[in-house]
């Protein structure tokens, strides 16, 4: 088990606990002050436990819930990434995956594969992009995108469960 290098979640307070992992999802806090609010104690200090407490929540949450946080998050290689508009762990990620290096034709292929998916699914591509390149990204997304609704939607929570494993991972 792994234990966190810079907080100590089960001696924080809930405006603590929900300032230091409100963007493990992002733009969803409430995930943080459900895992608080299931209670505090030693065993939460380990990254993996706090992240199964975390994961449970999501797949436990009603679907409008579920589909809101998916929505929260930027399409990959989009306008908000060529902008500079993404959050900071979102700005790493996709940087880290070379996304920010796509030649103008792969941008476009980017552009053009975002735009179908949220046609067909109604929410944007999820992919935990640590230890992959945009090559990799564009052959999944042309891989999903044939996918049904149903198989997205739960493809979409387990990536974003991934994201946040690895996020609770930096700290």
């Amino acid at each position: 088990m792994s234990t966190f290098q810079t907080v100590k979640p089960s001696t924080l307070s809930r405006d603590g606990f929900v300032a230091a992992f409100a963007d493990i999802y992002e733009h969803s806090p409430w995930v943080a002050e459900k895992a608080f609010d299931l209670g505090q104690d030693a065993s939460i200090d380990e990254i993996e436990t706090l992240h199964q407490r975390m994961s449970d929540i999501l797949l436990s949450a009603d679907h409008q819930s579920q589909l809101a946080l998916i929505n929260a998050h930027p399409d990959l290689a989009g306008k908000a990434a060529v902008q500079g508009q993404l959050t900071a762990a979102s700005t790493e990620e996709q940087s880290g995956a070379g996304i920010h290096q796509c030649t103008a034709e792969e941008f476009q292929r980017f552009t053009e594969l975002n735009d179908a998916y949220k046609a067909k699914f109604k929410f944007p591509f999820i992919m935990a992009v640590k230890g992959s390149n945009r090559h990799q990204i564009l052959a999944a997304f042309e891989t999903r995108i044939h996918n049904s609704a149903d198989t997205e939607f739960k493809c979409a929570l387990a990536e974003i469960n991934k994201i946040a494993l690895f996020r609770l991972l930096t700290l």
